[in-house]
């Protein structure tokens, strides 16, 4: 980790509790999208990911249309994937439904009581709670949300601390 990009992201915004509807749909999608990829590279497209996606607004993601899709896939700013454009769509779709709003259906599954990790060997790639949260928003007709994407955004948006134990960041 010595990427200025991922060691600003990691010391400044990694962990740390993010509540709001967009804020959250955001990190829903950007996991999604750095599936089988490096999450620095969704980093360094980040600012190309929230102009493309109009800063990941639910109610405006949710109305595009296939000139949108094909807009997107047109885009080298961001991951041209079209299963992962049409999910992020979707997603904001189903993000729509949901009576208490995606932010609140994420945090119903924080969990402060989590062990602290000594090392990054410590730290799981899936938890009980992250095939909880994914379960539970398939249910509602979110795709790309495995457990091991849920248990990612958990630890973006700080649902779980996994900052190890020595980490300077831990007490930011």
């Amino acid at each position: 980790m010595t990427d200025p990009v991922y060691i600003t992201y990691h010391d400044e915004e990694w962990g740390r509790p993010l509540k709001g509807d967009d804020e959250v749909f955001e990190r829903v999608s950007l996991e999604a999208f750095q599936s089988g990829l490096s999450w620095l590279t969704i980093l360094r497209k980040r600012e190309n990911f929230r102009a493309a996606f109009d800063r990941f607004s639910i109610p405006k993601v949710a109305a595009y249309s296939e000139q949108d899709v094909e807009r997107l896939l047109g885009d080298a700013g961001i991951i041209r994937n079209r299963a992962k454009i049409e999910a992020a769509i979707s997603n904001a779709r189903a993000a729509l439904d949901l009576p208490d709003g995606l932010s609140e259906l994420v945090w119903r599954h924080a969990d402060p009581d989590a062990p602290v990790p000594r090392t990054m060997a410590d730290v799981p790639a899936v938890t009980p709670g992250s095939k909880a949260l994914a379960k539970e928003l398939k249910k509602h007709g979110f795709k790309f949300v495995g457990p091991t994407t849920a248990y990612a955004l958990m630890q973006a948006i700080g649902l779980v601390n996994d900052h190890v134990e020595d980490c300077l960041a831990r007490t930011r």
